[in-house]
C-alpha cells in the first residue's frame, strides 16, 4: 500500500529526526537577556529598550542574536532583523556595523518568541543577545523590557511548519515606544539568563537586505462580512467576504496588490482610521477565482497566511513583525468607508540579494526571460538561507540549496556563502548514525539520497569557488556520513531503512529491496569521497572509499546487466535510473544512442509536452510517465554533452515556457499549478544557459579563476553575458556566428585561465591565460 506524503513526513520528522540541541551545552554568556528566568509563554512578544552613549563619532558593531524572530530600531528607525537561523549547538550572532556621531542613542527591539519548532529554528527558551562594540571595546548599554500586551496568544499558527499569526489590538501597545524620548522608567530591568545552546560565533553570511517596494493596487472596492464569527476560521472569513456589495451594505473597503513576483515581504502601510477599525492583510502566491486566498498549499495543516490588527485610531502605521511569502496581497479594512484614508502603501522585501552580477542575453527573447526567471526565483528563495520556497516552508532543504541552487547562484552571483552555510548546517545537524541532514536546522529531516548528494555538493562548492576550507572543515562529517551508509549496505544494495530515498517527485522505484537510483547517488558520493580524500592527502581513506565504490559498483552493474538481453530494456530501467546510469558510466557508450533516444521519447511523452499525459497533481501522484523541472538538472547536461542542445533549448521553450503562462514570474515547483509557485530548484535552465551557451565551466579546484571551455550553441546565432567571479568581478562574453565560424570574445579585469580542449578547432588551445581580452575563432561547434 502506498504511504501518503503526509505520513512519510510525519515519520521523517517524528521518528528519524533528532534534535540538534540534544548535544547542546548551557551557555554562560552574560549578554543573554530576558524578562525573567521563568519558562516563557509560547507566542509572546517582549519589547526591549537599550540606552547607550558615544563620546565621539565611531563605527560601532552590533552583535545580535535571539532564540526567535526580532526586529531592531535605532532612535525609532529600522536597523536590522533576525536571527540568522542556527542549530542550538552552534548558535551564531549577526554583525551589523553602523556609523554614528557622538551622542545618546536608544535601541528598541521587539522579540516574538514562538515556543514551537519551525522550519527555521528549533525551540530554545527565549533570549535576546546584543553587544555594541567600538574598536572591539564593549559599550555599556542600559536595558529595560516590557511584555507587549495586545497580541492574542496562540490564536492560530500560520501553518505547522511556521510560527504564529500576528493578531494584535494596537490600542494595548505603548504608543511611540520605539522613539528616543519615550519614558520607559516604569519598565522592568531584564535579567541575565542561561540557555541550552553552544558558544556563540559570528555568522559568515552577508547582511540580509530590506528593500522597499511601492506597488500600485490592481483592484479595490467595498466589502461586507459573509462568514462566521471573527475567530471561527480567519482564512475562510477573509476569502468569503463580499467584495462587490451589490446586495449587502458595505462594512469596509479592500485593495489588492501585485508585488510582481512571489517573494518574502511585509506591508508597511500608514492609514488614518477610526478607533477599533479592523485591518487584515492576506497573502497568496496566485489568485484563486480572482482573489487572494490565505491558505498555503501542501502545508501539512490548516494555514492562515494573514495578519490581523485593531486600530488605535487616527494616523497609524500597520506592519507585521514577521515577513510572509506571496505575490498577491489584499488589505481588508472593516470600518465606515468614508472614515478610511490611505496615506502610504509600501512593502519591505526580505532578500539576501539585490541585482545579479551574472547576465545572459541571446537572440531568443523567451530564453532570455527564462534565464531571468531563474534568477528572480532564486532571489525570492534567498534570505538568511537559500530556502525551498518563501511561502510554504522557508525550509533549508539540501536538494534545493546544495544541488540546483548552488549552480544557479554561482551563475548569477559572486556571493554564494548561504549555500556554504547550508552545507555546514546539514553537517552540524547530522543524526546519531552520522547521516547529514537533508533539512536543517529547524525541523530536521534525513533523506538518504540528500545525504549522498551532500558529498557532491561540498565538492561542487569547492569547484565553483576555490574555497578549499569547506573540505577541511567538513571532512570528518563526510567520513561519518559514509560510515552511516555502509551500515545499510546489503548484497542487493542500500536498504530502504537508510532513510527516505527521495529521488524526484512522481518517481516510481524499481522492484526489489534496494532502490537503484539511491545506489547510483551513493556511487557518485563515493567517487567524490575518493577525490576529496586525495585533495586532503588522506591516502588510506581514499583507498577505503575506492574499495567501497567497487562494492557498490558491482551491485549496480549487476542491475543493469540483468536488464540488457543484449539490448537494454529502457522501459523497465526507467527514466531516472537510465539518466543516472549514463552519467555514472554504468551504461556503455555504445548504448548511448539508444539511451538518449529513449530519454527524449520519454520527455516528449510527458506533460507539458503531451497535454494528455498524467499530471503530477500532488505528492502522491507517482507515475512513470512524468518529468519534473528538478530532475532536468541531471538530464539536460547529459543530453547537451551528447549533441542534443537544440532539443534542450526546445524543451526550455516548451516546458518552461508553459510554466510562464498566465503571467507567472517565478518557477512552479513541478509542471503543475497546484504546488508552490516559487521554487528555485526548478530553475536549472539558468545555470545551463550560462555554462553551456557562454561556454565557461568553473574548475576552481584545479586553479583559482580557471574555467573549462565547453561551448554548445545549438541553433542560436548570437549570445552575450557575464560570468561572476567569487571576488565580485565578472567575465564578459560575447559570441556571434559568422558563416560557418564563431567569433568568441572574452573580457576580464582580473587574470583568468581558460582550458580549451584540443578537440575544439579554435585559434588557441590548452591552458590560455587571459589578462584582458581573449579572441577565438572556432570552426567546429559541438552542436
Amino acid at each position: 500500500m502506498r504511504t501518503s506524503y503526509r505520513n512519510i513526513l510525519l515519520i521523517v520528522f517524528g521518528v528519524i529526526s533528532l534534535f540538534c540541541s540534544s548535544q547542546a551545552q548551557i551557555t554562560t554568556d552574560a549578554s543573554l537577556l530576558w524578562q525573567d528566568e521563568g519558562k516563557a509563554l509560547k507566542d509572546s512578544h517582549l519589547a526591549f529598550r537599550g540606552t547607550f552613549t558615544l563620546n565621539e563619532s565611531a563605527e560601532v558593531e552590533m552583535q545580535l542574536c535571539g532564540a526567535s524572530w526580532y526586529v531592531i530600531w535605532l532612535d525609532g528607525n529600522y536597523i536590522y532583523e533576525g536571527p540568522d537561523r542556527y542549530s542550538p549547538m552552534y548558535p551564531e550572532y549577526q554583525s551589523k556595523k553602523v556609523k554614528l556621531p557622538k551622542g545618546r542613542y536608544v535601541l528598541a527591539v521587539q522579540v516574538h518568541y514562538d515556543g514551537v519548532d519551525t522550519r527555521m529554528l528549533k525551540t530554545v527558551q527565549p533570549f535576546f543577545y546584543c553587544r555594541i562594540l567600538n574598536a572591539n571595546k564593549e559599550i555599556p548599554v542600559s536595558w529595560k523590557c516590557k511584555q507587549l500586551e495586545g497580541y492574542a496568544n496562540q490564536m492560530f499558527r500560520i501553518s505547522a511548519q511556521l510560527g504564529w499569526v500576528e493578531w494584535l489590538d494596537t490600542r494595548k501597545i505603548p504608543k511611540n515606544w520605539k522613539d528616543i524620548d519615550f519614558d520607559d522608567t516604569t519598565w522592568d530591568a531584564p535579567v541575565e539568563v542561561q540557555r541550552e545552546i553552544g558558544p556563540l560565533t559570528k555568522s559568515k553570511i552577508s547582511e540580509v537586505k530590506s528593500l522597499e517596494l511601492f506597488p500600485e493596487s490592481i483592484a479595490e472596492g467595498k466589502l461586507a462580512e459573509i462568514y462566521g464569527y471573527e475567530k471561527d476560521n480567519p482564512s475562510a472569513r477573509f476569502f468569503l467576504r463580499d467584495l462587490n456589495c451589490e446586495k449587502l451594505p458595505p462594512q469596509g473597503v479592500w485593495k489588492r496588490y501585485d508585488l510582481g513576483k512571489v517573494q518574502l515581504s511585509r506591508p508597511k502601510f500608514i492609514l488614518d482610521l477610526p478607533e477599533g477599525a479592523i485591518v487584515e492583510f492576506a497573502y497568496s502566491e496566485f489568485l484563486s477565482h480572482g482573489r487572494v486566498a490565505p491558505w498555503i498549499t501542501l502545508s501539512l495543516s490548516d494555514s492562515y497566511n494573514l495578519d490581523h490588527f485593531v486600530a488605535r485610531g487616527g494616523r497609524q502605521e500597520f506592519s507585521p513583525l514577521v515577513p510572509k511569502g506571496g505575490r498577491f496581497v489584499e488589505i481588508h479594512i472593516k470600518a465606515q468607508p468614508e472614515k478610511i484614508s490611505f496615506i502610504e502603501e509600501k512593502f519591505i522585501v526580505r532578500s539576501y540579494y539585490d541585482n545579479p552580477e551574472g547576465e545572459f542575453q541571446t537572440n531568443d527573447e523567451l530564453l532570455n526571460r527564462i534565464w531571468q526567471t531563474g534568477i528572480e526565483t532564486y532571489k525570492s528563495c534567498a534570505e538568511d538561507a537559500l530556502v525551498d520556497n518563501p511561502t510554504r516552508e522557508r525550509g533549508q532543504w539540501l536538494g534545493d540549496f546544495g544541488i540546483v541552487g548552488l549552480s544557479i547562484g554561482s551563475a548569477g552571483f559572486s556571493d554564494v556563502e548561504i549555500c556554504r552555510r547550508g552545507l555546514v548546517q546539514s553537517a552540524q545537524c547530522a543524526n546519531k548514525d552520522g547521516f547529514v541532514a537533508g533539512l536543517s536546522p529547524g525541523n530536521e529531516a534525513f533523506l538518504s539520497t540528500f545525504s549522498a548528494q551532500w558529498v557532491h555538493a561540498c565538492m561542487n562548492y569547492y569547484r565553483f569557488t576555490g574555497d578549499k576550507s569547506i573540505l577541511e572543515d567538513l571532512y570528518s562529517y563526510a567520513q561519518n556520513n559514509i560510515a552511516a551508509f555502509q551500515v545499510h549496505l546489503t548484497k542487493e544494495g542500500l536498504s530502504n531503512d537508510a532513510g527516505w530515498p527521495f529521488v524526484d517527485w512522481g518517481y516510481v522505484p524499481n522492484e526489489g529491496s534496494s532502490d537503484m537510483s539511491l545506489n547510483l547517488h551513493y556511487y557518485i558520493a563515493l567517487q567524490e569521497m575518493v577525490e576529496w580524500s586525495k585533495l586532503l592527502n588522506k591516502r588510506e581513506e581514499a583507498l577505503k572509499y575506492e574499495k567501497y565504490k567497487k562494492e557498490i559498483s558491482s551491485i549496480i552493474s549487476r542491475y543493469f546487466t540483468k536488464h540488457s538481453n543484449p539490448e537494454y530494456n529502457w522501459n523497465t530501467i526507467g527514466y531516472h535510473r537510465a539518466v543516472l546510469g549514463m552519467l555514472t558510466g554504468f551504461i556503455p557508450k555504445g548504448q548511448y544512442k539508444l539511451g538518449i533516444a529513449y530519454i527524449k521519447q520519454h520527455i516528449l511523452n510527458c506533460f507539458p509536452n503531451n497535454p494528455d499525459a498524467p499530471r503530477l497533481s500532488d505528492p502522491d501522484a507517482n507515475n512513470p510517465q512524468l518529468i519534473t523541472p528538478y530532475f532536468a538538472h541531471y538530464v539536460f547536461p547529459l543530453l547537451i554533452e551528447n549533441g542534443e542542445m537544440d532539443f534542450v533549448l526546445d524543451q526550455y521553450r516548451k516546458s518552461w515556457g508553459w510554466a510562464l503562462q498566465d503571467n507567472r514570474t517565478t518557477w512552479l515547483e513541478v509542471f503543475d499549478t497546484r504546488w508552490s509557485h516559487c521554487h528555485q530548484w526548478s530553475g536549472c535552465p539558468t545555470w545551463q544557459l550560462s555554462r553551456y551557451v557562454l561556454g565557461l565551466h568553473p574548475t576552481f579546484d584545479k586553479e583559482i579563476n580557471r574555467f573549462d571551455f565547453n561551448l554548445h550553441t545549438g541553433n542560436l546565432s548570437y549570445t552575450e553575458g557575464k560570468v561572476p567571479l567569487p571576488d565580485g568581478n565578472v567575465i564578459t562574453v560575447k559570441w556571434e556566428k559568422i558563416g560557418n565560424k564563431i567569433e568568441y570574445i572574452l573580457n576580464t579585469v582580473v587574470p583568468v585561465i581558460i582550458h580549451i580542449p584540443k578537440d575544439v578547432k579554435a585559434s588557441k588551445n590548452g591552458n590560455v591565460k587571459v589578462k584582458n581580452t581573449l579572441k577565438l575563432i572556432i570552426t567546429n561547434i559541438a552542436d
